[in-house]
């Protein structure tokens, strides 16, 4: 079946892209180089046409991993990564300025092995730094040819706004699944108003909607779901509920619990470019695939309302890493 791609910016991509952020770090171990290389070639093998990666997987690794597995094939997909959330000495940092901003993007170019990132993201706002500042700052990468487009990760519509004020920004990144309904507040509708992509990460609730059932007991040391309030008790065991109404659903219409999760976010706005990761090769198939699928009217109406957004058990962030976006959030979720 052909699947119509939809476009950021004046570019047009397959509706499904690819996260690379966990074949880095982030739920566990990276992968062995060897392994991450051939599943990076067989995704353009696949077709998937748009990688999402940032200066910060890996602290600099994945994108080193991208531009060795993929220099020979740049031209066969669109390339997104992030600055502003950085790395010194094996530290994290947050820095906006935009003298940082352009030293990045040129130490994100060499280890792309490229000469252009066609989507560069604000990973995250600098409190520090006017949105503006930063934002002009790109505009001048976009000048010198050294970036496509501008795209915005984790900020408010009000946020959005103003950056889209000073250039156009292409894409806007936030977090968007069953469990996860905040960018429906104001993100959403301000995306479609100015002609801005959403792209959505972690479509698949960072692995709670999928057929393997997570086990808190069981997350490696390294895994950053160990932070995430909704993936340890009390509330894990809270949502469960909610997982085997998704069981059922994939069941009725025989697809897997995560396709069922992609073709719901996929329907939800018909121009969103959803980045599931995956480091398992089955998985990267049948995601694909889940462009092609069509839910059925009265069924994702009964979706949106067992998943209605004051039913989910517990944040989505930590108090200290809520602190870190300015995404919208519901009434309910106020301290």
């Amino acid at each position: 079946m052909t699947v119509a791609k939809r476009k950021i910016g004046s570019l047009d991509v397959h509706p499904v892209g690819l996260g690379c952020m966990n074949l880095s770090h982030a739920y566990g171990p990276a992968q062995e180089q060897k392994d991450a290389v051939k599943f990076l070639r067989r995704a353009i093998d696949i077709g998937y046409d748009f990688l999402d990666t940032a200066t910060i997987y890996g602290m600099g690794n994945n994108e080193k991993l991208i531009g060795e597995a993929l220099k020979d094939r740049r031209n066969e997909f669109v390339l997104a990564s992030k600055c502003v959330m950085d790395f010194k000495d094996g530290k994290r940092l947050l820095d906006a300025r935009p003298e940082t901003i352009k030293l990045a993007c040129e130490a994100s170019l060499k280890r792309l092995q490229t000469d252009v990132i066609d989507l560069y993201y604000m990973h995250r706002p600098d409190p520090n730094v006017p949105i503006e500042d930063s934002v002009g700052a790109l505009a001048d990468l976009v000048r010198e040819g050294k970036i496509r487009m501008i795209g915005l990760s984790e900020m408010s519509a009000d946020t959005l706004r103003l950056a889209h004020a000073v250039h156009p920004i292409s894409a806007m990144q936030s977090e968007y699944s069953l469990m996860t309904r905040n960018p429906e507040i104001a993100v959403l509708d301000t995306c479609r108003e100015l002609g801005v992509t959403f792209v959505p990460f972690s479509p698949v609730g960072r692995g709670y909607l999928a057929d393997e059932p997570l086990d808190p007991d069981a997350y490696h040391e390294t895994d950053l779901r160990r932070t995430f309030p909704r993936f340890t008790d009390p509330h894990f065991s809270a949502n469960l509920g909610l997982l085997d109404k998704a069981r059922q659903y994939a069941s009725d219409i025989g697809c897997t619990i995560a396709q069922l999760a992609l073709a719901w976010t996929l329907a939800q706005d018909k121009g969103s470019v959803p980045i599931p990761g995956t480091t398992n090769l089955q998985h990267l198939q049948d995601n694909f695939d889940a462009a092609a699928m069509i839910l059925p009217a009265d069924m994702l109406t009964q979706i949106n309302n067992d998943f209605a957004p004051d039913v989910i058990a517990g944040p989505r962030y930590s108090a200290l890493a809520q602190a870190s976006v300015t995404t919208e959030q519901f009434d309910f979720e106020a301290v």
